[in-house]
């Protein structure tokens, strides 16, 4: 059954856009004709969603399909939200204006986890029962997958099923053995069994968790012998040969990233302690830049976009770099297309590079030091110096560019407060360095923004043993280092750090914060990541009344024998090299990147490539 969206409804709510579809590029096809309808739902609102290159890629591979229809569904905005509840309006599809409850899969990608309360939101303003043992037979499978999936016992009692790792391939695997079960009727549980045998594929509810008396896990249990131990997630292996979408729906309202997005590499070589993606990310796989070429022509054609940004965790690793950026503006020049090269690293920049990117726009430029001294970015493996920081903005600076923004974390394992003082003397140090460029060559107008995020220890980073800084103590720091920063010319902005308190407790939580995001929901939280509607103190309440200690999952060390919530899930990178990370850190040592020296991380047992070599051991 369609929805019926009035005019008047519609003009009543903040951007109406988010919500009527029919876009450039979108796929219309007749449900009618179809045997599976995949609801892909991002638990956020359309301009963030359809920044996703996740959902570009799989809406247009599903579509491929001629028995599948994927249809794409964001988070209602609060007044939408209000609006749909009093008119009795079900959450519904762009594509067709269908009811979710009636489709087969209702898909969801976790890309961050203060999203998650609209995870439930969505379920309920579709109908859909919350948890996963109330889901009857006629009821969509409730399946999720992306970064944050790589800890999904905070989910565990309300997702069906999580797919593990990159999904074009698994979600083609899943669908097929949805056709085959389709119409037999046999159980849902049935489907879930056919489907626990792919590889990447986790059903919370075929595993059982027991606990020791000081809260910590005792064992993790699959109810079945058949049921895998150890769920391994998928990658791409080859990069070249992989989908990727040639046209892509091009949205009638503002987006966080309206362009077209050209993904070079997947992985990251550098393996800074504190990022969860550039671990299960890996291994490094790149695509030929021929191979990139021909997907920017295609993209330029069927969009009309005026601008392309070469997307990875780390752009100026690209090996092919030059060859592609120089191709793509002999290319693209005439097309009037300018390119954007987000992601560049203080070590590998340079003019030419900027000069590229940027040809006109000469306002900011954004580097990533992370911490203020030498010896707390050797803890966290940032391999980048004073030196590099340096020469870039100066490089910069004689260039014409006037804005830096630098961004730095506190709370860091082993920060102290002489490397707290020390973000304010690399931003003096920035300052110096644009007063001695000749006044011919500097922009006019100074303005260097340094920006501070609480540390959050993640699942697969060799900081997941780590305790994260009280919520006091980074609020000390802030004080701190807002006093030493005294410059007119250097702006200091940061965060309440109560976010990333909570952060942390779903980032390392176990099955027992279910009930937790369940009474939170139910309280009236929702769009948790949005300042203005982040309830701190009603969290804070549903702990209460769960009976769950968040301070046992933000600001507790754990111990390197301890059973983590995500320890049988397999990202290819081993346990032993984590902690032997976590030992280097605490030394202070560095692990050089993959491409001078392999570090055995384990990622090699995905036959790329780019492992291999002698290892640190």
């Amino acid at each position: 059954m369609s929805v019926r969206l009035s005019d008047g409804l519609l003009k009543s709510v903040e951007k109406p856009s988010r919500y009527t579809g029919n876009e450039w590029n979108s796929v219309i096809k007749d449900p009618r004709n179809v045997n599976i309808r995949f609801a892909f739902c991002f638990p956020d609102t359309y301009e963030i969603g359809m920044s996703h290159l996740g959902m570009k890629i799989l809406y247009h591979l599903l579509n491929e399909r001629e028995d599948c229809y994927c249809e794409r569904v964001f988070a209602p905005w609060t007044d939408m939200e209000a609006k749909m509840r009093e008119n009795g309006i079900p959450l519904y599809s762009l594509e067709t204006k269908d009811e979710i409850k009636n489709f087969d899969f209702a898909g969801f990608t976790l890309q961050y986890e203060m999203s998650f309360s609209n995870i439930l939101n969505m379920l309920d303003l579709a109908g859909i029962p919350i948890t996963a043992d109330n889901r009857k037979d006629n009821d969509p499978f409730v399946c999720a997958g992306g970064p944050c999936a790589y800890n999904p016992e905070p989910l565990a009692d309300i997702i069906d099923f999580f797919m593990m790792g990159e999904g074009e391939e698994i979600i083609n695997e899943v669908m097929d053995a949805y056709a085959g079960w389709k119409g037999t009727g046999r159980s849902r549980t049935d489907f879930l069994e056919d489907i626990a045998g792919i590889e990447g594929i986790y059903v919370p509810s075929f595993y059982e968790f027991e606990y020791k008396e000081n809260g910590t896990i005792k064992s993790f249990n699959p109810l079945k012998p058949q049921y895998p131990v150890k769920i391994r997630k998928r990658i791409i292996h080859d990069m070249d040969k992989v989908f990727y979408p040639d046209k892509i729906v091009v949205p009638y309202t503002d987006i966080v990233h309206d362009r077209i997005m050209l993904e070079v590499f997947r992985g990251c070589i550098r393996g800074c302690r504190f990022c969860q993606a550039g671990f299960i990310y890996r291994p490094v796989r790149e695509k030929s830049h021929e191979r990139l070429m021909e997907l920017a022509k295609k993209l330029e054609e069927s969009t009309g976009y005026e601008e392309i940004s070469l997307t990875s965790l780390s752009t100026s690793d690209y090996s092919e770099l030059e060859e592609l950026t120089t191709e793509l503006i002999d290319e693209m020049d005439e097309r009037k297309v300018g390119l954007s090269l987000p992601s560049l690293r203080l070590d590998s920049f340079s003019m030419d590079l900027m000069e590229k990117a940027q040809k006109v726009r000469k306002s900011g430029l954004t580097f990533a030091p992370e911490a203020g001294t030498q010896r707390l970015r050797d803890v966290i493996n940032k391999g980048v110096t004073e030196e590099d920081l340096l020469s870039a903005v100066s490089l910069a600076f004689n260039g014409g560019w006037h804005g830096v923004k630098l961004y730095f974390m506190l709370g860091l394992p082993t920060e102290t407060f002489e490397d707290v003082e020390g973000i304010a003397d690399l931003a003096y140090k920035v300052v110096n360095a644009y007063k001695r460029v000749p006044m011919e060559k500097k922009g006019k107008g100074l303005n260097v923004t340094v920006s501070t995020s609480t540390f959050v220890p993640k699942a697969f980073t060799p900081f997941q043993w780590e305790a994260q800084e009280s919520r006091e103590g980074v609020s000390e720091k802030q004080r701190f280092l807002k006093g030493r920063i005294r410059s007119k010319q250097v702006t200091y902005n940061y965060h309440e750090n109560k976010l990333s308190f909570l952060e942390a407790v779903f980032a390392r939580g176990d099955r027992r914060i279910c009930k937790v995001l369940i009474k939170a929901w139910e309280l009236g939280c929702r769009f948790d990541g949005w300042g203005e509607y982040f309830k701190y103190d009603i969290w804070m309440q549903a702990f209460s009344e769960c009976g769950v200690d968040p301070y046992f999952y933000a600001v507790r060390k754990r111990e390197y024998d301890e059973i983590l919530p995500w320890d049988h899930i397999d990202v290819g990178v081993t346990k032993k090299f984590l902690i032997n990370e976590s030992k280097r850190a605490h030394d202070g040592k560095i692990t050089p990147n993959c491409r001078k020296n392999c570090g055995g991380c384990g990622a090699a047992v995905f036959e790329s490539g780019i492992c291999g070599g002698d290892s640190l051991g």
